[in-house]
């Protein structure tokens, strides 16, 4: 019992460490919507982060589909989450997406690159 008590630290250590880094990436867009004659449908995101050397400045946000990125911007007073307005063509009826932060975090020596992806999501696109 002893002995346990010695290597419970050494155990929770990862854990902890793993707490301090941990980021959530929570998709905002509804996943059915009514189809709309300009083509554009609204697309929001959030992203939570508690890592400690986020430069929170660097952060780029994309929605992803196919091979398309389209950048997405801040929503106004809210520090973390982005919108944007993307064009579906007209006989299209499911989007299947996802979201992709950029960012840069602080390093030795200098500022690193990394990113973040979502899982996928799909976007129903109903006839009126």
């Amino acid at each position: 019992m002893l002995n346990l008590k010695k290597f419970l630290p050494l155990f929770l250590l990862p854990l902890f460490l793993a707490g301090c880094a941990t980021s959530q990436i929570t998709n905002l867009t509804p996943s059915r919507l009514p189809r709309k004659d300009n083509g554009q449908y609204p697309f929001a995101v959030e992203w939570t982060s508690r890592q400690q050397s986020l430069i929170r400045d660097s952060i780029r946000a994309y929605v992803v589909i196919g091979l398309d990125q389209y950048p997405m911007q801040r929503t106004p007073m809210l520090t973390n989450r982005w919108e944007t307005l993307v064009p579906v063509l007209a006989d299209q009826s499911v989007v299947t997406y996802r979201y992709k932060f950029d960012y840069e975090y602080r390093g030795f020596p200098t500022h690193q690159l990394d990113s973040k992806l979502s899982k996928y999501y799909q976007l129903f696109i109903l006839d009126k």
